[in-house]
Parts: structure tokens; sequence; C-alpha cells
């Protein structure tokens, strides 16, 4: 699916840029060219960008929690 027609990114492009280690919409943004003409994708590209950021993380990965 495209996401910014102005470079024509797709949702595969921004899975692949998280991928490769951009983990914030600024990196995507910048590493795929999304969201820097008119900016009408960049709450999708936020979104898909959260969304492949949070399947990364590891489901054994507990949070810490400080002694009390």
């Amino acid at each position: 699916m495209i996401v910014c027609h102005c470079h024509v990114v797709n949702d595969a492009a921004i899975a692949r840029a998280v991928e490769a280690g951009a983990s914030n919409l600024a990196q995507v943004c910048r590493s795929t060219g999304a969201g820097r003409d008119c900016g009408a994708c960049v709450f999708s590209v936020r979104r898909l960008v959260c969304e492949h950021v949070a399947s990364q993380v590891p489901e054994s990965a507990e949070p810490i929690h400080a002694a009390s």
C-alpha cells in the first residue's frame, strides 16, 4: 500500500527502514523520503512505525522495576 504519494513510499519500505534501525518517525522519514513534501502521510507513517517497532520487541522482555 502506498503511504506517501509524493515520494511513492509504501508500507514495505517503512518496515524495511525500521528493520534497518530507524526507530522513530524522523528517522524513517529521512530514510524513505516520506513526509518531506506535503506532510499528508505523516500520521500514517507514524502509525506504521509504531506498529513495526512494537512488533520487534521480544515477548520475553519484561519491564524492569526498581526495587522499593
